[in-house]
């Protein structure tokens, strides 16, 4: 995955596009028309659109591989579990949509209504959407360029009918590229609550994170924190923690240190997490007295209780 430079003016200077540093990034394109960008009335549609909904979380890793997708899940999963909160999850990772496999949605079909596109509901009161539900098999491939995964995600935010919804929560392909730069700019003016963003502890994933921090930061995306994911094995029988991926720099946590970003909680490795994930069910309820759902909903209260102190003043939730 190609990266962003590492002396990017950010998206929204004024130099964005047009520095000397934005030669040869394959979002220069993307970022000149940021003027451009404002001017895009998919901007205005969009934050029209999303006052119905009330916070927004997208979900981030430098690397493929770390489980963000299963976080995502299991963060819905998690929020839905209180029947008054209306959860909308939007996989936007077009080229490697598993969003319809780990909800257990494989095989689902988006309808048209009068309103837009109708989300594929899992419960009442919870809403999915992905590019995968537009294939014919879940075997083809999606081989598109910027220009044109751009103008999905445009469309996925401005012409899905999510309703009234509490918490929005925006499932990322690994990097900082096309799809950051396009959701990030479509729902700048919507007010993006934050970033969680997903590692595992060794330093090859710590280093691509550091990459996807300073992403956040030049965009002025705020960071909720950082989960460490297969943080240890706990073994089931003797309960014994063994370190499968070790922390060689310290893991997640010396690094959220150095950085000063919250880290929002460690989930052990459990096999019954890859298990649930194939079969399309919630890991929290299948193991529910698992040390990593344990964790799970710690990281979980930590996201809500941020969400909360950034609610517009006078708002309240949906389902309150």
């Amino acid at each position: 995955m190609e990266e962003v430079p590492h002396d990017c003016p950010g998206a929204d200077s004024a130099q964005a596009g047009r520095g000397a540093s934005c030669q040869g990034c394959p979002n220069q394109r993307l970022c000149a028309s940021g003027a451009g960008a404002a001017a895009d009335p998919a901007i205005e549609e969009i934050k029209e659109k999303m006052k119905t909904v009330k916070h927004k979380i997208l979900v981030l890793s430098g690397k493929g591989g770390v489980g963000k997708s299963t976080f995502s899940a299991h963060l819905a999963h998690g929020l839905a579990e209180d029947e008054n909160t209306q959860v909308a999850l939007l996989d936007i990772d077009i080229c490697g949509p598993s969003i319809p496999k780990i909800m257990g949605l494989e095989g689902e079909q988006v309808h048209q209504s009068g309103s837009g596109w109708s989300p594929v509901f899992l419960e009442d009161n919870l809403g999915v959407m992905s590019v995968g539900f537009l294939l014919s098999s879940p075997d083809d491939a999606v081989i598109w360029r910027g220009p044109k995964k751009n103008g999905m995600i445009k469309q996925f935010l401005r012409d899905v009918d999510w309703g009234e919804v509490d918490y929005l929560i925006v499932d990322t392909p690994p990097g900082t590229s096309d799809e950051h730069l396009s959701v990030v700019q479509y729902l700048a003016a919507a007010h993006i609550d934050g970033a969680v963003i997903i590692t595992t502890p060794q330093e090859v994933s710590l280093q691509d994170v550091r990459k996807e921090i300073s992403f956040c930061h030049k965009v002025k995306l705020p960071i909720i924190g950082v989960v460490e994911n297969m943080s240890g094995f706990i073994c089931p029988k003797c309960q014994k923690e063994s370190q499968i991926f070790p922390p060689t720099t310290g893991g997640a946590e010396a690094m959220c240190q150095d950085l000063k970003i919250p880290l929002l909680g460690k989930v052990p490795l459990d096999p019954r997490i890859g298990k649930s994930c194939d079969k399309g069910q919630s890991f929290l309820v299948e193991a529910p007295d698992s040390p990593a759902t344990v964790t799970y909903r710690s990281i979980i209260q930590r996201i809500q209780e941020f969400c909360s102190q950034r609610l517009p003043e006078g708002e309240n939730l949906v389902g309150s």
